[in-house]
């Protein structure tokens, strides 16, 4: 595989669709993944998740759950209404039938949520029981890199994993020099990221607009923006983008169904990648190029 094709592959493990934020769609994924080996919804689940995942899940409401909030909701979502070949788009296919049983589930209060001891900041596992059948699913360093799966005690997927390398599952970084990023982008052909831009341009912009014209939590960018139309904020690019980068992040953790074009793991950083450069670009109006 030669630079060039590493860097495509980066670019597809590194950006990728979300619809929420991507800590509770890992754990509804999870759960997702979980019920399906089981094959029958667990009348016993208890989920361990390291201290960052409950900081980042424990208070942001889920995607397509009627404004519900938290661990409990992402596990029962995944579980109920989940698809897990979807990936971070687990949920995104929720029905009215689906959701009444999701409460209904929650409402068994059978999820049980417990502190994992190690110091690995992204860990999910699920022990789900049914009958006589147990399922052990485990999620390490990125949020569908699936470690382990035992299913009555017969490992059915054993992955090594670097715990000091959260990386270690996916394609080499080491060629990624500040340098060489630089000066690939002067020369590369612009129809090998065309795809991947298209849906970063398409997605993104789509929850920024709809931060700027919803209600969503205390509406950041929003507020950025009727600043500046009243004068107490510059009518800058700078500011514009600022709105329109706050106003992606408001929708989204404030249970937004749109998705979200995420990178390094992280829907919020997918937006403050491409959202300000996006707003500049057609400010400025420059070329899709």
């Amino acid at each position: 595989m030669d630079k060039i094709e590493k860097v495509l592959r980066i670019l597809e493990e590194e950006i990728v669709p979300a619809e929420g934020c991507t800590e509770p769609i890992a754990i509804a994924y999870a759960a997702a993944k979980a019920k399906k080996i089981l094959g029958a919804i667990p009348n016993k689940v208890d989920i361990f998740l390291s201290g960052n995942i409950i900081k980042n899940v424990k208070s942001v409401t889920i995607p397509n759950s009627n404004g519900m909030i938290g661990i409990e909701v992402a596990v029962a979502m995944g579980i109920i209404a989940g698809n897990s070949d979807k990936e971070l788009m687990v949920i995104s296919e929720v029905s009215p039938e689906q959701l009444k049983q999701v409460e209904n589930y929650l409402e068994k209060k059978i999820i049980k949520t417990h502190v994992f001891p190690g110091d690995i900041k992204l860990y999910i596992r699920l022990e789900i029981e049914s009958n006589e059948d147990k399922v052990v699913l485990e999620i390490k360093h990125t949020h569908t890199n699936l470690t382990k799966i035992e299913k009555n005690g017969e490992v059915l997927l054993n992955q090594v994993c670097n715990d000091g390398d959260f990386n270690s599952s996916l394609t080499d970084r080491k060629i990624l020099s500040v340098k060489y990023i630089y000066d690939l982008t002067r020369v590369i052909d612009i129809d090998l990221v065309k795809p991947i831009f298209k849906k970063v341009i398409s997605y993104n912009s789509a929850i920024a607009e709809e931060g700027l014209t919803g209600k969503y939590g205390v509406n950041i960018g929003k507020m950025i923006l009727n600043n500046i139309e009243k004068g107490v904020y510059g009518n800058d690019i700078r500011n514009k983008a600022a709105s329109y980068a706050s106003a992606g992040s408001d929708a989204r953790m404030s249970g937004c169904a749109l998705p979200v074009m995420t990178t390094s793991g992280s829907g919020n950083q997918g937006m403050t990648a491409s959202l300000p450069i996006i707003k500049f670009a057609a400010e400025k109006d420059l070329s899709e190029e």
